[in-house]
Formats: structure tokens, sequence, C-alpha cells
């Protein structure tokens, strides 16, 4: 089985499961609803099955294929995995099924409290699986052009998405994301191209003048620093803006407070970390000099992105505008552990990426239960919950201390990693970003308060708590967050290994332990 094209099928599957559901009778919305899972259950299971067959011990890039796409341009049809990627991919077809059930009853309705308009339920799910197939897509490229084919391709079903099933200003949104998007996608496409005649010009190319995509060549090239410099911009303002750090994160709210929260799950649990994943990817790998020259700067960036999102998030009054909040900062603690540039702290990135996923989808599909029973989303609105409906309220808790990182669940593990890995080398970073743990606690414990404790409010009373389907989509989100809070060293041993490989391109070592030998009895 290791000559079967793993990754092209994982990314036609969805494809050809998008195009069939399209092509059903509207009036066949059930069909259309049987067939996604379907294809989403099969993906996720072949995707395990692939994963069952990754080599910790064995080559970087696994599962790799590589065909002419453009053969004069040098681009590839080239796929492969690391680590990293496969537990984005792993992360990405876990979610996409559970966002399914969950959609099940309300994808055909507007996903905004105010707009009760009935839509298309099998354009929505043909659309889902589109986003699915880009985004396996995006994490599998290994050839540079083809990541930005994927990166921007990814646009389209998230335009359609918030647009046509968001709220009362889902146009606003939907045209704010895409403009965000395109701009940087705009500046990528430029460094992008601009690497083709360096590549040409590289040893590599064997003086024949032949450029290349592909970046097992590009991550060996020497390039002049200046331009080194140009090139990091491009690429990191489309990663930050996709991130999204401050301050081009301001697309982020209004998409979420407009789109449905099935497909927010998707969209900050997974769309998002192709901004941090590019950052460890692109960014220190083919430019190494140039990211060790803006260090200090993204640094700052990071920490800003942690206080300010923390903060923004303490004073929302709309749950899934607060959801958003919690994010960015998430992210800067993110950015923070990739630009430490040491192991842990890379280790511990990579590990939040996918925590973060898992914690933020949670987090979305409860919310997204909470708005369709009481058509608001308004905090104000609720109050009393955990009394009439202690599933609900209870998920609600173990997905918010999740996000505030509590010991004994996953986000913990790589937000201790972060800091670890950052205070070795960035002391003065690793201390301010404290701050935003106090803060994480305020927004998620008051919301917390506000929501499910005290009397219920009237409207809140005949509020039904969480049925088969929601139980169903929700459990094994909340199953994997305890079981990787306890024991995440399965998946750090798949991320390591390609953290290593990081280190070694960016020609940086642990900082080693200081000693005080006075305290050791030494002697100088």
């Amino acid at each position: 089985m290791n000559d079967f094209p793993w990754l092209s099928v994982l990314i036609a599957l969805p494809l050809v499961g998008a195009l069939v559901v399209a092509l059903l009778p509207s009036a066949r919305e059930t069909l259309a609803k049987q067939v996604t899972l379907g294809v989403s259950v099969v993906v996720a299971a072949l995707a395990l099955v692939m994963t069952s067959q990754f080599d910790t011990g064995g080559a970087r890039f696994q599962f790799e294929e590589k065909y002419w796409w453009i053969k004069q341009f040098g681009v590839h049809w080239a796929v492969g995995v690391d680590g990293i990627a496969l537990t984005l991919v792993v992360l990405s077809v876990i979610l996409v099924p559970l966002v399914v059930l969950a959609s099940w009853d309300e994808a055909g309705r507007s996903g905004g409290v105010d707009v009760p308009a009935r839509r298309s339920a099998k354009t929505y799910f043909a659309l889902l699986l589109g986003l699915e197939a880009t985004m396996i897509g995006v994490f599998a490229a290994t050839d540079v052009f083809l990541f930005y084919v994927f990166f921007e391709a990814m646009l389209i079903p998230v335009y359609f998405i918030i647009g046509y099933y968001g709220g009362a200003q889902r146009s606003y949104a939907a045209v704010k994301f895409l403009l965000y998007s395109l701009f940087g996608g705009l500046l990528m496409l430029v460094a992008v191209i601009w690497l083709y005649p360096l590549s040409a010009k590289a040893p590599s190319a064997g003086g024949v003048g032949h450029g290349t995509f592909l970046f097992s060549e590009l991550s060996t090239m020497h390039i002049e620093p200046t331009t080194a410099r140009w090139l990091f911009l491009g690429f990191f303002v489309a990663f930050a803006i996709k991130a999204p750090m401050v301050p081009v994160h301001t697309w982020l709210p209004d998409a979420a407070a407009q789109s449905p929260a099935g497909a927010l799950v998707l969209v900050v649990g997974v769309l998002d970390k192709v901004g941090t994943y590019g950052m460890l990817r692109f960014c220190l790998e083919l430019f190494p000099g140039a990211a060790k020259w803006a260090t200090p700067v993204v640094l700052a960036l990071a920490v800003v992105s942690i206080i300010y999102g923390a903060v923004l998030a303490i004073g929302q009054v709309d749950l899934k505008r607060l959801v958003a909040y919690t994010s960015v900062s998430h992210f800067g603690f993110i950015v923070l552990g990739i630009f430490a540039m040491t192991t842990a702290g890379q280790s511990g990135a990579a590990l939040y990426m996918i925590n973060h996923g898992f914690s933020t989808g949670a987090l979305f599909l409860i919310v997204g239960f909470m708005i369709v029973r009481r058509r608001s989303a308004r905090i104000a609105d609720f109050g009393g919950v955990q009394k009439i409906a202690p599933v609900l309220a209870g998920t609600f808790l173990v997905a918010g201390l999740s996000g505030l990182s509590l010991p004994g669940l996953a986000p913990f593990v790589s937000e201790f990693m972060v800091f670890t890995g950052t205070f070795e080398r960035y002391r003065v970073p690793a201390v301010i970003a404290t701050i935003g743990i106090v803060l994480a606690a305020i927004y998620i414990l008051w919301t917390y308060q506000r929501t499910m404790g005290g009397p219920a409010a009237e409207p809140v009373r005949a509020m039904p708590d969480l049925s088969a389907r929601e139980k169903l989509a929700v459990a094994p989100i909340i199953a994997i967050i305890v079981a990787m809070g306890f024991f995440p060293q399965p998946v750090l041993d798949v991320i390591n290994p390609s953290v290593k490989q990081t280190m070694v391109r960016l020609d940086r070592h642990d900082p080693a332990p200081k000693i005080n030998v006075a305290e050791n009895g030494a002697r100088p």
C-alpha cells in the first residue's frame, strides 16, 4: 500500500462528493446530507489508515507523489506530508463529519438570528465537501505554487458559505473576508513568482536555467539577504492575515458573527491554521535569515495579539465574536512558539494548532446549539441553562476550560511548551504573555457564569438539552481534548522529527541550561 496515492485520493474524494451532492435534486435534502456524511466518514477512515502507516523514524515527507503539471513553468502536482502536515490533515478530516452532524437540521436555515429565510441545504453541504478537499490539499502540497493554488481555492467555499448562509450583515462580512484574504494572497503570489527565476540560478538547477517550485529544492537555496527579507514579508503578511494576527485580524470577528456555527468550526479550527502552518513551513525554512531578522517584531506582534485578543474577548456581548477574539489571543501563543525558535517552542506551537482546533471547534459547536435554541447570540439572553440543560452546560464548561488551558485538558500541554520554549531564549515576551492566562480565566469563567449560572431567564426555560445527534457530534471532540490532555506523547512523536528538521534549517540550537555555580558548590 506504500505506492497507493493516498493524498490524491483524499483530495479527490470530497471533490467528487461535492459534485454528486450539487447535482442531486433540490427536494432530496436528506439524501444530500447522507451522501455528505458518508463521504466525509470514508475520507476520515482513509486518512486514519494512512496515518497508521506513517513512520516517525523514516523520511521527513512520506506518501509523496510528484507529477508534472505545468512543465514550462516548473510546476508539479507534488504532495506529501511530514508529521506537522499529517496531524493537520487528521484534524481536518475528523472535524468535517462532526460539523455535518451538528449542521444536520440547521444547514438549510440562515446562520443569522435575524434572518429566518431558508436556504438550499444541499448547496451548503456541497460547499463543506469542497472546503474539505482544499484544506487537505493546502497541508499536503509540497510544490509552493500548488500550495498557493489551494491557499486561494479555500476562499471560494468560505465566501459563499458566509455570503449565502450568514446573518443580516453576511454580505459585508463575506466581502471583508475575501478582500483581506485576496490582498494577502496577492503579496504571496508576487513572492512565489519571484522565487522562480531565483531557483533557476541555484546550483540545484544544474545550470540549465530551469526554475522550480518544489519545496525540497527551494529550501536548499541561498538567497541574497535583502531579497530574502522582501520574500519573507510577502509570505508572512499573507499568513498573518490568515492566522489572524493583530493588526490584520479584523475580518475574523465580523466573519464569526455572521457565519453559521458549523462552518466556523472549520474556518477557525482548521482554515486559520494555514497561516501558522505557513509561517512554520515556508517563512522559517525558505528564508531562515530573514526570519531571524524579523523575529523581534513578530514576537512583539504575537504578545500584542495575546493581550489584545483576550481583553476584547472579555468585553464582547456576542458569543461568536467572543470565541473569535479568544482565537486571536490563542494564535498569538502559537506564533510566539514558532518564532521562539526552540524545539520546545515549535513543538508546542505545532501541538497547539491541533489542540486549538479541537478546543475551539467544541466551543463553536456548542455555541451554535445554544443560538439555535434561543435564536440569539447575545450573552444577556441566556442564564440558568445548567438547571434545564445540564449536558449542554457541562460540555460548554469542558470546552471553555480547555480554552483557558486547564491542566488535564489538551491545550495546557501545548501552552506550557510554548512558554517553556519561549522563556529559554526570550524571557521578556514570555513573561508578558502570561497575562493572557489570567485574562483567559476571566473571559471563560465570566461567560459561563452569565450564560449557564443564575436563575433561568423566561425564554430559556423551555430550552431542550442536547439531542442524541448533537451529543454524537460533540462527544468525540470532548474525548480527544481529555485524552490529549493526559497523553499527548503519540502526537508529539509524530511532530518532533519535523521540528528538528526546521531547527536544522534555521541553524538554531536550544540554549544550554544556565547553572548557578555558587549554588552547586563549584569553584571557578
